[in-house]
């Protein structure tokens, strides 16, 4: 199957859950996760209709998307793996959001380096949610607390919450890391009205019909549209 064709399965595959939970299928957008694919794969799938693209490595993304952009201008690119907080300034540079901001320390770092940017850098924050995850905030209250160092940073914008569920076949477990997300953001719009709470970005290729169900508003999907990744 080509990645057209994956990418056309996948957007009537949604439509079909979000009829069956009552959603609105206009309320969830489409990341294909291209990291390990080619720059070749990445323009088959803008052919298919891809728009927005995540990438877990600032070099590689940098490897491919400079020029990829300028000839594809429309592309939103989205750092979604862990960030050290030496590549602060390069992802700040590179990507439109990065959604991996699991810690005070990486705030800081992102916050100075966006002082160089024309327009604010959007974050997600992201929440450990499950037992088999290891990275994101611990705990609501260290996740307040980051919320309110990115305040302090005129060119962060907060768009919401992002988490990783545990790597699992028991869709309990799934759908209760889905659900701590979903509670997490409704403690934060209570704690932080005024910032912007509209994303959820959670689910991937594995899981996404749970996510949805769960009021995921952004899907992070690399196999089911690529393929299997390479190393």
């Amino acid at each position: 199957m080509s990645i057209r064709e994956s990418i056309a399965n996948i957007r009537e595959t949604i439509y079909q859950s979000c009829v069956k939970c009552g959603r609105n299928p206009d309320e969830i957008k489409l990341m294909g996760v291209s990291k390990f694919h080619s720059v070749e794969e990445i323009e088959e799938a803008w052919n298919g209709g891809m728009r927005l693209f995540g990438e877990n490595r600032v070099q590689e993304a940098a490897a491919k998307f400079p020029a990829f952009i300028k000839t594809h201008p429309e592309t939103e690119l989205h750092l979604i793996g862990a960030l050290q907080r030496n590549k602060a300034k390069a992802a700040s540079s590179l990507f439109d959001c990065v959604e991996s901001v699991d810690r005070e320390s990486l705030i800081d770092a992102l916050g100075k380096a966006s002082a160089e940017r024309e327009k604010p850098l959007r974050l997600l924050l992201e929440l450990h949610t499950g037992e088999e995850s290891k990275t994101g905030f611990p705990n609501i209250d260290e996740l307040f607390r980051g919320i309110e160092l990115i305040l302090q940073f005129p060119l962060l914008k907060i768009e919401g919450l992002m988490t990783m569920a545990p790597y699992t076949g028991d869709k309990t477990l799934i759908r209760k890391s889905f659900r701590a997300l979903a509670q997490a953001r409704e403690k934060s719009r209570q704690h932080f009205p005024d910032c912007d709470w509209s994303c959820l970005s959670m689910g991937m290729s594995s899981d996404f019909d749970i996510a949805i169900e769960e009021g995921s508003t952004l899907l992070r999907i690399g196999t089911a549209i690529f393929g299997e990744r390479r190393p």
